[in-house]
């Protein structure tokens, strides 16, 4: 570290804490967890996982992408004790991933599943949010929006819109070309923009829902505001699922992001997934002791961190102190926050992640990609996360199983010549083309086969070949570059 990078680091801290700290409170909000809950996890990704990572420009804290799973989790289990037990467990788990050296497995994991996975969890978050927009203050959701059993708000969807233009209009042209608000974070300004509504527009935003932040006066509230995890709850086989299911969906979430973050920021060398994977590990085992949330690394924090020029991991630190001080002595700043302002912000994030460019790009992709697309999406909003993972690696395997075998074998015509072509190698499961192929060739034919693609054939496709090879001078067939062991 010397001057030059400290001039750099610390304001690229500063602009990640400002991108961070309506996210933490936000994703907290819409996991039905206290505010509190949020910044903690922020600070113990922001501190603890930055000095264990190998990255220097990774940011980890809580992520939208894991909101669905902690919802429906803490209602399957029945309490965030139980949920915190789940995630010390999915800690241990991370930890000994990277033990294991199981980072180098993120490539067998398709590329559709991972794509369809981040829409479902967008879809997922639209879902849960428009209600908080609309004016929610409880547990409402969308299925009571539905039925009409709903209390509207009208300064809640005033806010909430007015944050979603102010989100929209942060990512055209025109303010992009304003060097100094390019500086400032759409999200902030949207917050910002509600917190103004609920101190100065009492008549025009009259009963506001707001966040409830509480205000630490010593260590032991501090303390009391921490949930324990349930230590019995581990005897419970559904607390296992939870974890086996955080910590596959937060290893992959963090692995994507160090991927993509090297696209926008190579790092020679390469810091090691294995590494991160521990590193997460003990963040989220550390999460789980404190009561805290879930942590990953985070695409969205990582880009806004190289972009704002950061050189060492400095603006991490930064970033995780300041979200310490402001949780402990700025509480009453940030109560006047209100709901439908974190609820514009995540709404927007799960437009990100689920956009319509997204569907139309896989689409055009073509069958083979779009349909395990599709069916990662719809597994998910059924059946859950690792399900919804499973039936789309699932469908993705078939599909890649068909095509595979549609192509394995060409027939190709030329006046009275067959040539038949094996473009792989053969197994049982190619014997009803392979025989199928054989019946189009007519009587009086020569027929070539070209095997140089093809180093194994099962003994069921030699013996097709054989009792073809056998019947051809019946047919007046003539045999050339016909397959030694075949004749």
């Amino acid at each position: 570290m010397n001057l030059n990078t400290l001039r750099q680091d610390i304001p690229a801290g500063l602009v990640v804490f400002l991108v961070a700290l309506p996210l933490c409170l936000g994703i907290a909000q819409a996991s039905g967890l206290p505010p509190f809950a949020g910044l903690l996890t922020g600070v113990i990704g922001g501190l603890l996982v930055t000095s264990l990572s190998p990255s220097r420009f990774a940011v980890s804290g809580p992520a939208a992408g894991l909101v669905t799973i902690v919802v429906a989790s803490i209602q399957t289990l029945g309490s965030f004790s139980a949920f915190l037990t789940a995630l010390i467990l999915a800690g241990v788990l991370q930890c000994l991933f990277g033990l294991l050296r199981a980072g180098r497995f993120i490539s067998l994991v398709p590329g559709s599943v991972i794509k369809g996975m981040l829409a479902a969890i967008g879809i997922l978050l639209i879902m849960q949010q428009i209600p908080v927009a609309l004016g929610a203050t409880g547990d409402a959701e969308l299925v009571s929006l539905v039925k009409g059993d709903f209390q509207f708000s009208l300064s809640a969807m005033i806010v909430a819109g007015i944050g979603l233009a102010i989100l929209w209009l942060w990512t055209t042209p025109m303010m992009k070309s304003v060097k100094v608000l390019s500086w400032v974070p759409g999200p902030l300004v949207a917050v910002l923009f509600g917190c103004m509504a609920t101190l100065f527009g009492d008549r025009l935003f009259p009963d506001l829902p707001r966040i409830a932040l509480p205000a630490f006066d010593s260590l032991p509230a501090l303390a009391a505001e921490l949930e324990t995890p349930d230590w019995l709850a581990w005897k419970n086989p559904s607390v296992w699922m939870v974890a086996v299911t955080l910590a596959l969906v937060a290893s992959l979430e963090t692995l994507l992001s160090q991927e993509a973050l090297k696209k926008l920021r190579p790092q020679h060398p390469a810091p090691s997934p294995n590494k991160e994977m521990f590193a997460q590990g003990v963040g989220n085992l550390t999460a789980g002791f404190l009561g805290a949330m879930p942590i990953t690394a985070v695409i969205v924090r990582s880009s806004v961190n190289v972009s704002a020029g950061a050189q060492t991991k400095l603006s991490i630190l930064i970033h995780g102190v300041l979200l310490l001080i402001c949780g402990l002595w700025f509480s009453d700043l940030l109560n006047a926050i209100p709901l439908a302002s974190l609820a514009a912000v995540l709404l927007y994030t799960g437009y990100k992640l689920a956009t319509p460019r997204l569907f139309i790009e896989q689409f055009r992709t073509g069958t083979q990609l779009y349909i395990p697309f599709l069916a990662t999406i719809g597994g998910i909003l059924v059946f859950g996360m690792l399900a919804g993972i499973g039936i789309g690696i699932a469908t993705q395997i078939l599909c890649s199983i068909y095509k595979s075998h549609r192509n394995a074998l060409q027939l190709t015509r030329y006046d009275d010549h067959y040539v038949l072509r094996f473009q792989q190698n053969l197994t049982f499961m190619h014997n009803p083309k392979l025989q199928g192929l054989l019946a189009e060739i007519p009587e009086n034919s020569t027929v070539i086969v070209d095997n140089d693609n093809a180093e194994y054939m099962d003994p069921d496709i030699k013996a097709v070949l054989r009792d073809f090879g056998e019947n051809a001078g019946e047919r007046g067939i003539r045999l050339s570059q016909w397959p030694v062991a075949m004749k």
